[in-house]
């Protein structure tokens, strides 16, 4: 009788504290692909400071006339701000030149793995591990 009440309460307990959020967090390898990289160069529309994962969002006019927002899924705030940077370091407007591991969903998506960015007005540049 004891075991009917404690093996509920524990899942109950499991499930709402958190642990189970490691479990639904996304492969770096399924979401994007790992041995080629894009180099994209426009405005910053959007910087998310944000855990698990910063998030970019750079309009880029094509030669073609038409423009596409990409959106860049960056390091954790921790990560970037050892790197040397902070929340109002970019700021939307900015040009910056991006260069990351493209998505792997379907042809047209315009979605990156950041791996550098690049501020040409000032010499800006975040370069991230190769990994």
């Amino acid at each position: 009788m004891k075991y009917r009440v404690l093996v509920p309460l524990g899942l109950v307990a499991y499930l709402t504290s958190g642990i189970g959020e490691v479990f639904a967090h996304h492969s770096i390898s399924a979401m994007y692909i790992q041995d080629k990289s894009v180099t994209i160069k426009g405005t910053l529309r959007e910087f998310l400071w944000r855990n698990p994962h910063s998030l970019f969002k750079v309009e880029v006019a094509e030669e073609n006339g038409e423009s596409h927002v990409w959106v860049i899924e960056g390091a954790a705030p921790t990560q970037l701000q050892s790197d040397g940077m902070t929340r109002t370091t970019l700021r939307p407007n900015d040009q910056v030149i991006v260069t990351g591991r493209p998505g792997r969903g379907v042809a047209g998506d315009h979605r990156l793995l950041l791996q550098r960015i690049e501020r040409p007005s000032d010499g800006f540049t975040w370069q991230g591990n190769s990994n």
